[in-house]
C-alpha cells in the first residue's frame, strides 16, 4: 500500500512537470515477462555520441549530503571548470560548501530552503552540465529535466528506480542529443581500469564470466538519524527486496564484455536470504525510540542476494548484494576467459594464467604493461586528491576532458538504465521465487553494431590539474 501511494504520488507529481515519458513497460500478472510498447519515429543513437567540445564546462551541483561537496572540491581541481551554483534543501550545507571554495576562482550561487528549488539552477542559461547527488528518488526527475533545459547530466548511482525511469532517461537523451551519465565511480578504479586494458588487448582470451558485489556493511549507517537525510536508506531496504544496489560491481564486468557494445544482457534469475538481522536492530532501537517503531513492525529485505545474468553470447554474471551482514567489504570484481583469469578481492589482487597465480614480479611486469594512458596520467594526483581511494576523481577528470574535448563518453544513458534495471528486475525475480526474467534491450538491437568502450585517451587528453 506504502509503495502504491508512493509511485502513484510520485508519478502525478512528475506528470504536472512533464516527465512522464511515452514508452509504457509492465510485467504481465500471470506469466510475469516484460511487456513494452515500441516507440514511433527514428531513433538517435547516443552510443558513440560526441558533443559539440566546449571550452569551459560550467556546472551546477544538486544535493550536498555525503558525496556532493567531495565532488565539488575534485571539480575544482580541473582545468576548464566553473562551479556556476549549489543547491541543497539546507541552507548551511550550502554555505559549508562553498566555504571549501575560498581561495579558489570558484564563486557558486546558491539555491536552497525550497522542494524545487533546484529547477531554478538547471532553468539557468550558463550552465552546461547539472551534476546530480540526490536521494535515489530524484535522480530521473532531475536528470530529465535538465536534459531538457539543454543540459548534460551526471547523476549518481541508481540512475532510475522504475522501468517506466529507465525508459524515460533513455527516450529523453536520445531526444535532446544530451548526454547523461551514471556516476558509476568504481568504473574507473585502479584495478577495474588494468583489468578492462587487459580485456581489450586480448589477455584472457573469450571471456566467459564475471563476478561483481557491493558487500558493505551499512547498518550502523542505515539506522543513523543524520547520516542520510530523513533516513532514506533504510526506508529503500525496509520496503525492496533485491539487488538495490548492483552498479558498481555490474558496470565493470558490463564494460570488459562490452554489453550495449558487441553482447547485451538476455536474462537474470535473482535470489535473496531472509533477513537476519535488520529487523532485529529494528526492534531493539524501537524499545526506547519511537522513531523506529514503523520499521520495527516491518519485514525487511534479505540480507544477501545474488543475481545470475545470462547474455546473448552465452556469458554469464553473478552481482550480489548484502549492505546488513558484519562481514568485510568487497566487490569482488572477478574476471574469467578462456586464457587468463583476475579476481580483486579478497585481497591482494590476483592474476592467474591456467592453475597458478602470478608472483608478484610477474604481477608488477603486467601492470606496467597493462596499465592505460589514462592512469598513468592522472592516477597519482587522482590519489592525492582523493575520493575512495582516487577512482572518483578519474571519473570525474575524464567526463570534464571529453566534454572539452568533443568525445563520446565511456558510460552513455543505455549503460544508465541497463545498468539501474538489473536492480528492478532482480526484485520481480525474487518475488517470484527466483523465476527468470527477460532484460530489455535500451540500445533497440544497436548493441550488435555499437563500439566498444575506449579507455585510451581518444587523442586527447589535454585537461589539465590544477595542483601538483
Amino acid at each position: 500500500m506504502k509503495d502504491s501511494r508512493r509511485n502513484f504520488l510520485k508519478l502525478t507529481s512528475m506528470a504536472g512537470l512533464g516527465f512522464v515519458g511515452t514508452r509504457l513497460m509492465a510485467f504481465d500478472k500471470q506469466d510475469n515477462t516484460l511487456m513494452k510498447t515500441v516507440s514511433s519515429g527514428e531513433r538517435f543513437n547516443m552510443s558513440g555520441f560526441a558533443a559539440p567540445k566546449m571550452d569551459k564546462v560550467r556546472i551546477g551541483f544538486i544535493g550536498l549530503g555525503n558525496r556532493g561537496p567531495g565532488a565539488v572540491k575534485r571539480m575544482s581541481y580541473i582545468e576548464g571548470v566553473e562551479i556556476k551554483a549549489l543547491c541543497d534543501l539546507r541552507q548551511e550545507a550550502t554555505e559549508k560548501t562553498k566555504q571549501m571554495l575560498k581561495g579558489t576562482k570558484h564563486n557558486p550561487d546558491l539555491y536552497y530552503g525550497k522542494a524545487y528549488s533546484w529547477k531554478e539552477l538547471v532553468d539557468r542559461d550558463d550552465i552546461d552540465l547539472v551534476y546530480i547527488v540526490t536521494p535515489w528518488e530524484w535522480h530521473t526527475p532531475m536528470a530529465v529535466y535538465a536534459m531538457e533545459a539543454g543540459k548534460h547530466v551526471a547523476v549518481e548511482v541508481p540512475a532510475a528506480q522504475t522501468m517506466e525511469e529507465c525508459w524515460q532517461l533513455v527516450e529523453t537523451s536520445e531526444k535532446t542529443r544530451k548526454h547523461c551519465m551514471m556516476l558509476e565511480n568504481c568504473c574507473y578504479d585502479f584495478f577495474e581500469l588494468l583489468t578492462l586494458n587487459m580485456a581489450r588487448q586480448g589477455y584472457f582470451g573469450e571471456i566467459i564470466h564475471g563476478e561483481g558485489a557491493y558487500i558493505h556493511n551499512l547498518v550502523d549507517l542505515n539506522f543513523s538519524k543524520t547520516y542520510y537525510e530523513s533516513m532514506w536508506r533504510l526506508k529503500e531496504n525496509a520496503y525492496r527486496d533485491g539487488n538495490l544496489y548492483p552498479t558498481h560491481g555490474l558496470g565493470p564486468i558490463c564494460q570488459i564484455m562490452n554489453i550495449n557494445r558487441g553482447d547485451q544482457m538476455d536474462y537474470l534469475t535473482s535470489l535473496s536470504s531472509n533477513d537476519f538481522t535488520m529487523h532485529q536492530r529494528a526492534a531493539e532501537l524501537a524499545q526506547t525510540d519511537s522513531t523506529y517503531s514503523e520499521f520495527a513492525q516491518n519485514k525487511f529485505r534479505g540480507n544477501m542476494n545474488t543475481t545470475m545474468i545470462k547474455t546473448k553470447k552465452g556469458r554469464s554474471m553473478m552481482i550480489q548484494h548484502d549492505v546488513s551482514s558484519p562481514r568485510p567489504y568487497s566487490r569482488i570484481h572477478l574476471v574469467s576467459g578462456t586464457e587468463g583469469f583476475a579476481r580483486k578481492w579478497p585481497g591482494p589482487e590476483k592474476v592467474a594464467k591456467g592453475h597458478s597465480w602470478l608472483n608478484e614480479k610477474e604481477f608488477n611486469a603486467l601492470e606496467k604493461e597493462y596499465t592505460p594512458e589514462i592512469v598513468k596520467k592522472v592516477g597519482d594526483l587522482a590519489k592525492k586528491v582523493g575520493g575512495h581511494g582516487g577512482m572518483d576523481f578519474i571519473m570525474d577528470w575524464r567526463l570534464i576532458d571529453c566534454l572539452r574535448n568533443g568525445l563520446a563518453l565511456d558510460q552513455d544513458v543505455y549503460d544508465a538504465a541497463l545498468w539501474s534495471v538489473v536492480g528492478l528486475l532482480s526484485e520481480k525475480s525474487v518475488a517470484n521465487r527466483a523465476m527468470s526474467i527477460d532484460v530489455p534491450d535500451f540500445t533497440g538491437g544497436r548493441w550488435k553494431t555499437n563500439a566498444p568502450v575506449d579507455i585510451s585517451l581518444q587523442g586527447a587528453g589535454t585537461t589539465n590539474v590544477l595542483i601538483k
